[in-house]
C-alpha cells in the first residue's frame, strides 16, 4: 500500500465540529480540513501500523460508528481524486495508484462545482466575455455554475467527457490557464496537502487538597506541573519563550478570591523543567503572593525549539539556561534594575548608561554577508593610523571625588585632593569652562500633602556645570568640574 497516499473521508449527516477532525487524527497526524464534514488524510506509511488500504478504510469507519458518525471513505493516489469519488460513492471505495482518471471518468461533470471553493484553490474559468455581466465578471465564484452550463451546452456530462477534450483547443477557447481543469477532471493535484496545524495549549493547572503559603510547598507543586508541560513541548518539538504563572488565592474568610499572575520574558526559547521552575520561584521570592493558594497554573508561549551547534575550535559559552538561572537569582538579590549589560543612552547627562538583558554574544555568528578579509584589512588600517597619533585616555571615577580648588579670576590656580593615591598642587595650565545643564525640567519633589510616587523608571537628576582640564606642576592632568548650585568642586577623571 506504499503507493496509496491520499484518503478522503465525508460525513453522510452533520456532525458536531471537530469530531471528524479527532478521528482523523487518530490516524494521520497530516490532514487538510476541506470543510467541516470533509477531510482528506495524508496516508503515507500508515501500512506498518494498520495494514492494507482496506483495512484502514474499515478501521476509519469503525472509529467513527463509535462516534455515532457514518462517513465515507475513499482511499486513492491522489487528493482530489479521492474528494470527487468520496462526495459520489457510498461505503469504502479504494482505486489503484495510477488509475485515478479512469476512476473518476464516469462521474458527472457538476461535481466540479462542489469542489470550487476557496479552501480547494481551484483555478475559476474565465468564459467569453460577452457571455457575463460585468457584476458577475467581479465574482470568480459567480462564474462556477456559467462554466458547468458552458460545458454541459458542449454536450459534456462526465468529467471523462471533459478529459478527453484536446488540450490546445481548449486553451484557444478559454485561455491556457484554463486547462487546469482538465487536470482535476482526470483526478490529478494541482496543489499539495497543506495540512492542518492543530491549536494548542501549552497549559497545566493543579487544584491543592489544601491552600498553601510557603514557596518551599509550591516548588513541589510546580515541579510537577513543569514536568508535565516539559514533556508536551518535547512531544511537538517547542521551547518557551513566555512563562505566564496564575495563582489562585483565597483569604483567611475563604469568600473572596483574587489571582496573582505574573509572566516571564524568557531570552531563548527554554522547556527544561528545573529551569523554568527555578525561574519561577525565584521570581515569585521577589514578588510573593499576598495570601494562601488554592489552585496553580503555568502556561506558556511557544516558539520553536532551539538547534545549538558548538564549534570545535572556540570555547563554548555558558547555556541560555544557566545564565536565565544566574541572571535571576541575581535579580532576586540585588533588584532587576541592577543587574544586566551597561547600555548608552541618548542623553548629555554626564555618566549616563542604562540596563539590559545580559546575554552573552556569540563571536562566531557572523552576518550571511559577513567579509572576513575586508574585516582584517579594515582592522589593519585603522591600526596603522592610530599608530601615528597620541594616545589619550581619560579614566574616570565611577563617583566623583569631593576636591579643594582655589581659584583666582575664576580660573582653578590650585587643587587639593584628600587621597594618598592621587597628588595635588599649583596648576601649571587649564582650559575650560565648558557649562553643560540638563534635566532641570524634571519635577522630582512632591507636591505638598501628596504620596510620593513610585520611582518607576529611571529619571535623570538635574545637572548644571563647568568642567576644566587642568595639568599640574608635577605632570598630573585632571578632568574636574564645578557645580554651579552649590559652588562645590569634583575630580571626575585622570588623564592618562
Amino acid at each position: 500500500m506504499g503507493a496509496f497516499v491520499f484518503g478522503a473521508l465525508t460525513t453522510v449527516e452533520g456532525a458536531p465540529p471537530g469530531v471528524l477532525a479527532e478521528v482523523a487524527r487518530e490516524f494521520s497526524p497530516r490532514i487538510e480540513v476541506c470543510s467541516p464534514t470533509e477531510i482528506v488524510m495524508d496516508l503515507s506509511g500508515l501500512e506498518r501500523l494498520f495494514g492494507d488500504a482496506r483495512t484502514i478504510a474499515e478501521e476509519v469507519r469503525r472509529t467513527a460508528a463509535d462516534r455515532q458518525l457514518r462517513v465515507r471513505v475513499a482511499i486513492t493516489g491522489s487528493r482530489t481524486a479521492s474528494r470527487l469519488l468520496v462526495r459520489h460513492r457510498a461505503g469504502l471505495t479504494i482505486v489503484e495508484p495510477g488509475k485515478e482518471a479512469t476512476a473518476v471518468a464516469p462521474l458527472p461533470i457538476t461535481l466540479l462545482a462542489d469542489l470550487s471553493n476557496p479552501e480547494s484553490r481551484i483555478p475559476s474559468l474565465y468564459v467569453a466575455r460577452d457571455a457575463l455581466s460585468d457584476s458577475r465578471r467581479a465574482d470568480p465564484e459567480s462564474r462556477i455554475p456559467d462554466v458547468i452550463a458552458t460545458f454541459r451546452h458542449w454536450g459534456l456530462r462526465t468529467l471523462g467527457d471533459l478529459a478527453a477534450l484536446p488540450a490546445d483547443d481548449l486553451a484557444a477557447r478559454l485561455g491556457r490557464q484554463q486547462t487546469d481543469w482538465q487536470r482535476l477532471a482526470r483526478g490529478e493535484d494541482s496543489r499539495p496537502l497543506v495540512p492542518a496545524v492543530p491549536e494548542e495549549r501549552f497549559e497545566q493547572s493543579l487544584d491543592l487538597e489544601w491552600p498553601i503559603e510557603e514557596l518551599e510547598p509550591l516548588s513541589f507543586v510546580l515541579g510537577r506541573l513543569m514536568d508535565q508541560l516539559e514533556a508536551h513541548l518535547e512531544q511537538r518539538d517547542r521551547g518557551a519563550a513566555v512563562l505566564h504563572m496564575r495563582l489562585h488565592l483565597i483569604k483567611t474568610d475563604g469568600t473572596t478570591r483574587e489571582v496573582h499572575e505574573r509572566s516571564l520574558q524568557l531570552p531563548v526559547a527554554i522547556r527544561d523543567a528545573r529551569t523554568l521552575r527555578t525561574l519561577a520561584l525565584l521570581d515569585l521570592e521577589s514578588n510573593p503572593p499576598p495570601a494562601a493558594i488554592d489552585r496553580v497554573t503555568v502556561a506558556v508561549d511557544p516558539t520553536p525549539g532551539r538547534i545549538v551547534q558548538f564549534s570545535l575550535l572556540t570555547r563554548p559559552l555558558p547555556s541560555p539556561e544557566q545564565v536565565s538561572t544566574l541572571m535571576a537569582r541575581l535579580h532576586a538579590l540585588m533588584g532587576e534594575t541592577r543587574c544586566g549589560s551597561p547600555a548608552l543612552v541618548d542623553s548629555w547627562e554626564p555618566g549616563a548608561f542604562a540596563m539590559k538583558s545580559f546575554m552573552p554574544l556569540d563571536v562566531n555568528a557572523r552576518h550571511p554577508n559577513y567579509d572576513t578579509q575586508r574585516h582584517r584589512d579594515t582592522e589593519a588600517k585603522i591600526s596603522s593610523d592610530a599608530s601615528k597619533l597620541p594616545v589619550v585616555a581619560l579614566r574616570r571615577f565611577r563617583h566623583p571625588i569631593p576636591i579643594r580648588v582655589q581659584t583666582k579670576h575664576g580660573q582653578p590656580t590650585s587643587v587639593s585632593i584628600m587621597r594618598r593615591d592621587l597628588s595635588g598642587g599649583a596648576v601649571d595650565s587649564c582650559a575650560g569652562p565648558w557649562r553643560t545643564s540638563g534635566a532641570w525640567w524634571e519635577s522630582r519633589l512632591p507636591t505638598p500633602g501628596s504620596r510620593v510616587p513610585d520611582p518607576g523608571p529611571r529619571v535623570p537628576d538635574p545637572w548644571d556645570r563647568d568642567e576644566w582640564d587642568v595639568a599640574l606642576t608635577d605632570g598630573s592632568t585632571y578632568h574636574l568640574f564645578r557645580e554651579r548650585h552649590s559652588d562645590k568642586w569634583f575630580l571626575e577623571g585622570v588623564v592618562d
